[in-house]
């Protein structure tokens, strides 16, 4: 019979989505123990002060021995160390799930990694990110109304499945599922483009030799423009090689509609320019109105 709450719960990488998974499903009261694990020494303490966790592991084997669920919040460059290192410890009742950007390239690790507990590792991305980090700005409510985007294998044990997505339903969230491909070509057009842009826009910025001026003057525009420029360097450069190629379709054709704008500038083509930015706006508007 499948077990309906968890007495271990285990988050490798308490940070702002481990943590915020740690306090959601707390509130929930399906946890009767959650442990941390995590590279940061101080970050730890400082989640064992805000309760989000109970208490911090030392080993892999000890951080994985009883354990009914382990979610890997971890950037996914550090996935295959991790995955690796508990694969010998894993129980058979132990579930294992990540929070991942990226998703073809977890699954494969997890093919890679897990051996015959792959059936029991259900990969999924909460959509709930933001510019800062850390356990500090961990918070119970993250993923009320966001998106959950699930992508089982077709040998994920149907049961594993279906405690992964009550579970992130319980936190609040919509909970919906998608194919490893899909969701790494949806999220490179509406996720890992515009953080590379701007972190792009902000590093040139900052090179020029009169930056300080420039910026000094820059108002709201650019201060939301470039605020995910402030997420973390280590997540968005594995995320970046790690979906390179769509990535890389999705610059290119970014770069073919700045060439556009461009040539529409030079010829002065005003009502050109007028009609692309109604076509913009007008798709915003119907983003945040269906979003709502």
């Amino acid at each position: 019979m499948a077990r309906q709450s968890l007495d271990k719960l285990v988050i490798f990488g308490v940070g702002l989505i481990g943590g915020s998974f740690a306090l959601a499903v707390r509130r929930t009261g399906r946890a009767k123990r959650i442990v941390g694990v995590g590279r940061s020494r101080a970050n730890i303490e400082e989640a064992l002060r805000r309760g989000v966790i109970d208490e911090s592991a030392e080993s892999m084997a000890s951080a994985v021995h009883g354990a009914d669920l382990i979610l890997l919040a971890l950037p996914v460059g550090q996935m295959r160390k991790v995955m690796r290192a508990i694969a010998p410890h894993l129980e058979m009742h132990t579930l294992v799930t990540d929070a991942g950007s990226t998703k073809q390239d977890v699954v494969a690790l997890a093919r890679e990694c897990l051996g015959t507990h792959l059936k029991r590792f259900v990969p999924a991305h909460p959509v709930a990110g933001a510019e800062l980090s850390g356990v500090g700005a961990a918070k119970a409510d993250l993923f009320i109304n966001k998106n959950v985007v699930v992508t089982p294998l077709a040998k994920t044990d149907k049961n594993a499945l279906r405690r992964v997505e009550n579970l992130w339903a319980s936190c609040g969230a919509r909970v919906s599922q998608m194919t490893p491909r899909q969701h790494d070509e949806i999220f490179a057009a509406v996720s890992h483009l515009p953080h590379l842009l701007a972190y792009a826009l902000m590093d040139e910025i900052a090179a020029k030799p009169d930056a300080a001026k420039l910026i000094n003057y820059a108002g709201s525009g650019f201060r939301d423009f470039t605020r995910i420029a402030g997420s973390s360097p280590e997540m968005w450069r594995d995320i970046a090689l790690a979906n390179r190629n769509i990535l890389l379709k999705q610059l290119s054709e970014y770069q073919g509609q700045l060439k556009h704008v461009a040539h529409l500038i030079r010829k002065g083509d005003g009502a050109a320019l007028e009609k692309m930015f109604t076509r913009a706006r007008n798709a915003r508007k119907k983003w945040l109105r269906d979003n709502r």
